[in-house]
């Protein structure tokens, strides 16, 4: 009995250091005055502490929400002291470096910048995404500013690399492939792209020669990270063209933590210098958030979570277009009636789990599901006439159509469908052992698209409707009359269901190293992609990746009113695809 009170007693006194133990998390790197990782540094806290690995790396908890001095000694390197004071769950990345000699300078923060320099990725920072001017303004704005990265429409989000197709660059948020509608055929019905700037930490930018892991796109990757908040705070935009509000908090243990941003606009100010004369009425608002609860310092769940709704209200009017030459200037005019109605909603939703199993092991399981419905209904006819115009300087018809030569009319219907749901689950993986880095996927997809289009075009020219070029029996109106049944000139109607299982997977291998004044980076790695389709057909494909980065960088310093820094890249990228086909078709049996 006496043994189990004293047991009983010991647990409630040592109770409360348990449930009220707070702890912040400092980690970091130790270089010294080379900028060479410098190990068996001793880090000292009161009576506990740790020592750095051979790569200068160290991870150390200090108690919460007070002032803890830690201290870095080193047989050759001068002492080093400084005073945390971090929240409850707070991760720190501290830098120092240790010098020889007895002045001891200031703090250094290790980014990563430079490894990505050498591996041929562009950081873009996010102040600079904000500040950039244009119609469409964010990341992709600034993007069309990068050597080999070509749009040609202002008010579209798009652009292509190195010539590609404008449908061949992969966009990453937090890892997550995102996705765009799939009916837009213009830049005035686009909207808002998919990044929200007031939410994004860094944005990284590879204009090809991208790693296995990447996708199996050939012209570009844009891999967005959203941040994680580290207190409150609201950040607003508002402007003619529509507003933005971003609101991130973070709760008091420093588990969970979210952002969330809305955005609205409104481009019908931009086409008012047209000469196409509309009511033109187009909405575009998003709503994206990012939310992340850490369970334990070892294991963590993010969502990310996007709806937008674009709206597209198209009314022409009228249309002048002058040209010809200043003896001879005509004039087309053109009439309009009726409307197009655009419509694209979607809602895309991922769950992340990430566990680290150690310093060298993390582990990750993505699932995410995209879902888009999209209309595109149109009804427009165009009466148009060909004319003479008026150049005699001081009639009140100056500039008017006076003679018409030649008039027609034009006629177009759409009644356009989509939807699509895309679902993923993944897996994802990253090992570290001897400064050898190890990256593995396994990735399955479904996808099911449903797809209507009815389009047709009917032309008439002074009272005679055109048939299309591609039919036996082209008339010879108006020298003969046609008898025959009257054909649209353009005419596609098209119903089609889809349904795609496909499995992908990569396993790459990456290595950095300094060979005296180079730093080298190696990649390798290999992407495997099996698809299975509804109508019973088996593709594979297999892409071999080989990357060789050198980094010459070379530096000459005479007086201390000379300095000298050339820097030299060289890169070396290969690719190898194989792609097999393989059908498996179904016959019945007579």
């Amino acid at each position: 009995m006496n043994t189990k009170f004293q047991f009983l007693t010991s647990l409630f006194i040592l109770l409360p250091f348990f449930v009220f133990a707070q702890t912040g998390t400092l980690r970091g790197v130790i270089l010294d005055e080379f900028n060479n990782p410098v190990d068996n540094v001793n880090i000292r806290v009161d009576d506990t502490g740790t020592t750095t690995n051979e790569n200068g790396f160290f991870i150390l908890k200090i108690p919460a929400n007070q002032d803890i001095t830690v201290t870095f000694t080193h047989i050759s390197l001068k002492k080093t002291v400084a005073t945390f004071n971090l929240k409850n769950g707070e991760e720190l990345e501290f830098n120092p470096v240790m010098q020889t000699n007895v002045e001891q300078i200031a703090t250094v923060v290790i980014s990563g910048r430079k490894r990505k320099d050498v591996e041929g990725i562009i950081t873009l920072k996010p102040a600079t995404i904000r500040k950039i001017p244009g119609a469409n303004a964010g990341v992709e704005n600034l993007l069309k500013t990068l050597p080999g990265v070509n749009s040609n429409n202002e008010l579209s989000t798009q652009y292509s690399v190195r010539g590609g197709n404008y449908d061949e660059n992969l966009v990453y948020v937090n890892g997550i492939e995102v996705y765009r509608p799939f009916l837009i055929r213009s830049g005035q019905q686009e909207g808002l792209s998919f990044v929200n700037t007031d939410l994004v930490q860094n944005v990284d930018f590879s204009a090809g020669g991208f790693q296995a892991k990447y996708g199996d796109k050939l012209s570009s990757v844009l891999d967005i990270t959203y941040r994680k908040p580290t207190e409150f705070g609201v950040a607003a935009d508002l402007s003619l063209l529509g507003g933005s509000i971003a609101i991130e908090a973070v709760s008091n243990d420093n588990k969970l933590t979210g952002i969330v941003g809305v955005r609205y606009r409104d481009n019908s100010l931009l086409v008012n210098a047209k000469e196409t004369e509309t009511n033109y009425d187009p909405k575009f608002l998003d709503v994206q958030s990012f939310v992340t609860y850490n369970f334990t310092d070892k294991f963590s769940l993010s969502f990310l979570g996007n709806a937008s709704i674009n709206k597209y209200n198209y009314e022409p009017q009228t249309r002048q277009t002058n040209f010809g030459t200043l003896a001879d200037p005509i004039a087309l005019l053109v009439f309009y009636e009726g409307q197009e109605k655009d419509a694209y909603q979607t809602l895309f939703g991922a769950l992340q789990g990430t566990y680290k199993v150690n310093d060298d092991l993390n582990l990750s399981l993505v699932a995410s599901t995209y879902h888009t419905t999209e209309e595109e209904y149109f009804d427009i006819l165009a009466q148009y006439r060909l004319g003479e115009v008026n150049t005699n300087i001081g009639d009140e018809d100056l500039g008017e159509v006076e003679f018409s030569e030649g008039i027609g009319g034009q006629l177009n219907h759409g009644r356009n469908d989509l939807d699509a749901l895309i679902t993923t689950i993944e897996h994802k993986g990253d090992f570290e052992m001897n400064e050898n880095n190890f990256e593995w996927s396994i990735k399955y997809t479904n996808e099911d698209i449903r797809d209507r289009l009815v389009e047709w075009e009917v032309i008439d020219s002074a009272g005679f409707t055109v048939n299309p070029p591609n039919l036996d029996n082209f008339d010879n109106q108006p020298y003969q009359p046609n008898e025959g049944p009257i054909t649209a000139y353009q005419n596609v109607r098209a119903t089609n269901n889809t349904s795609i299982d496909r499995i992908q997977a990569y396993l790459q291998w990456s290595r950095r190293f300094d060979v005296g004044d180079s730093k080298v980076w190696v990649n390798a790695g290999a992407r495997c992609i099996i698809g299975m389709y509804k109508e019973m057909v088996l593709q594979v494909l297999h892409k071999p990746y080989l990357a060789l980065e050198h980094k010459l960088q070379l530096n000459q310093t005479g007086k201390k009113t000379c300095c000298f820094d050339l820097e030299l890249v060289f890169i070396t990228n290969l690719l190898f695809t194989e792609n097999y086909v393989i059908k498996m078709e179904k016959y019945n049996q007579m």
